[in-house]
């Protein structure tokens, strides 16, 4: 496998370069040039491939050696079959496995019944859907939209639950729980996130939630007789139910106590995590421009 030394934010004062980008766009392709954006995990540039002999497409990655001005200009390139995703796309700067060590306390505290330790272990007990867990982006541009995202993301509204949960003493807190852990799997199949992130056709035809429910109904099934008709009635209705309303992407209003504590979490975690990213950019007593995800602009 390749290793990444050389990130693009450290090589703005050079004149050459040699080291490797993800093609995240294709901008321009004639006989005679390809113009297209490449990119690390440290930011973007546009490039221009005078006649490629081989064909190139958006996801690759690509060694080259380049002269760089304002962009890059091709010398030579390599596409590179082995490569550390995580050095071309924006990724979580926390360990992935401290948040998942997290996600585990939390749910050795809560999950303690015979259904929801079964349901619960039905996914993270398996180590293809961990995997794809554990890389999946919490969204494409609205919030955690970096590798590791969904992880953060359901750490968060998993604790954010627990504290509304023991405040105002939820009938159902193993269920708002559990639910709060499984609201986004979903998206493990609605994006993709293995090149430029984007949604799969599933994603675009179905959506999280629905495909949530699905995932759901095909753990009941594994183990018929097992699960009573209260319990999956109620975390279903917590994952259809987690975007609080109709005109937000759900398919039903939140109308139980649960789901309107899943759905509380999950908003706040969202909103803060862009409020989070948007601190990065914009300087203290300066405004941020209109945030679509928002609503508005915000002054920092």
């Amino acid at each position: 496998m390749s290793k990444k030394t050389n990130f693009l934010e450290s090589m703005k004062n050079l004149s050459n370069i040699k080291t490797s980008f993800m093609i995240m766009k294709i901008i321009f392709k004639d006989n005679t040039k390809l113009v297209c954006l490449l990119s690390d995990k440290t930011g973007s540039i546009k490039a221009t491939f005078a006649n490629p002999k081989v064909k190139l497409e958006v996801g690759y990655v690509v060694e080259v050696d380049a002269n760089m001005d304002t962009n890059l200009e091709i010398n030579s390139f390599e596409v590179l079959n082995e490569y550390e995703l995580s050095n071309y796309l924006p990724t979580l700067q926390r360990d992935i496995n401290e948040v998942m060590k997290e996600i585990e306390d939390i749910s050795n505290s809560y999950i303690l019944s015979r259904e929801a330790k079964e349901l619960n272990n039905y996914f993270f007990k398996d180590e293809e859907f961990l995997k794809k867990f554990k890389q999946c982006i919490g969204g494409v541009s609205m919030h955690h939209n970096y590798i590791g995202g969904l992880a953060e993301h359901t750490l968060n509204v998993m604790y954010l639950t627990t504290i509304l949960c023991d405040r105002y003493d939820c009938r159902h807190s193993e269920i708002a729980v559990l639910s709060s852990k499984l609201h986004d799997i979903g998206k493990i199949l609605e994006f993709n996130f293995n090149g430029p992130f984007k949604y799969s056709i599933r994603g675009e035809l179905e959506g999280h939630i629905t495909i949530g429910v699905q995932m759901i109904d095909e753990a009941v099934r594994s183990k018929p007789n097992f699960y009573s008709e209260d319990f999956v009635n109620r975390v279903k209705g917590c994952i259809v139910q987690h975007h609080g309303k109709i005109e937000y992407g759900s398919p039903k209003n939140a109308n139980m106590e649960e789901s309107i504590i899943v759905n509380f979490a999950d908003s706040i975690d969202a909103r803060m995590n862009k409020l989070y990213q948007l601190k990065e950019i914009f300087e203290i007593n300066s405004w941020s421009e209109y945030d679509r995800a928002l609503e508005t602009r915000i002054y920092f």
